[in-house]
């Protein structure tokens, strides 16, 4: 992968964020990390493949899009689930979910720079409902205070907006710097695993109630897919046009079907879920400046 331009993250309201890339040529790749369902603290979670993507993510200067779950959070004594021997040896503690934020802090402080935008999943929103706490306010808040970097904080849905802007070396710094925009909505999903779908049903739905949505973005399920939607445009002046909004369903880090002799993934008899995180490729193109992006599996 070619190496990224510098890149800056703003807030522009509680659900939407702007990352800006800005570029000093023409047809120059901007390049982002998105990722879902970490798990980090499951011992079924592949952390070995988590911080080689991180350390490409910092290689390459590209951003990292988390979509929520990356916690587990389920072994607290209240939690019916629970099961001791599913514990890391660092979460042994009296202070379970302290040390939750604390350990998975020092995993990505070396990578904070990256971490442009967390979000929120529902093994957060759970924890938040029944002790009153929130772990990704509590994770951003430590690596915000660790390294300084400016991590931005995001619900179960939100918007972001990756923007380029053509920012060569020799421009008028006071003068017109050409930018594009792809709108991204990101919403950490819901519903159950669909071992027959895997969830493709819910991009009609979504495209119709998010059609400013150049690309959708989901996890929650732990399915990997990549589904178009060719749609009809009409402007103002008559002019008819096609689009295509991109749905994309993020697998997790986490293998909780393991070699199959049991466990819940296998009493529920779901099969095997694939593993990895997204790479996602932007970049203005033509006189027209137009954006247009590509997808790969980060394996």
């Amino acid at each position: 992968m070619n190496k990224n331009p510098n890149w800056s993250i703003e807030r522009l309201s509680p659900s939407v964020h702007r990352i800006v890339f800005d570029i000093t040529g023409h047809n120059q790749e901007c390049t982002v990390l998105l990722r879902s369902d970490a798990h980090h603290d499951n011992p079924s979670s592949d952390n070995e493949m988590e911080k080689r993507h991180l350390i490409e993510a910092k290689k390459i200067n590209a951003p990292i899009i988390d979509n929520g779950d990356a916690f587990c959070a389920m072994q607290g004594r209240w939690d019916k689930r629970s099961d001791k021997n599913k514990l890391k040896p660092e979460h042994q503690c009296i202070d379970y979910l302290d040390a939750l934020v604390t350990t998975y802090a020092d995993f990505l402080k070396p990578y904070s720079k990256q971490l442009a935008v967390m979000g929120t999943g529902n093994h957060e929103t759970g924890i938040l409902k029944h002790h009153e706490t929130n772990l990704t306010s509590r994770l951003v808040e430590r690596l915000r205070t660790m390294t300084g970097d400016d991590i931005q904080e995001a619900g179960y849905t939100s918007w972001l907006f990756i923007s380029v802007r053509y920012n060569p070396p020799k421009s008028n710094p006071k003068g017109h710097k050409p930018m594009n925009t792809v709108k991204v909505w990101r919403t950490h999903g819901y519903g159950g695993a669909a071992p027959v779908t895997k969830g493709v049903i819910q991009t009609n739905r979504r495209a119709v109630y998010t059609p400013d949505a150049n690309l959708i973005i989901s996890g929650h399920t732990h399915q990997e897919w990549y589904f178009p939607i060719q749609r009809q445009r009409v402007d103002r002046y008559g002019n008819v046009s096609q689009d295509e909004q991109l749905h994309i369903s993020m697998p997790s880090y986490k293998d909780g079907y393991g070699i199959g002799e049991g466990g819940w993934e296998v009493e529920k008899g779901f099969p095997p879920a694939p593993r990895g995180a997204v790479w996602l490729k932007v970049k203005m193109v033509g006189q027209d400046k137009r954006m247009v992006w590509e997808t790969s599996r980060a394996k």
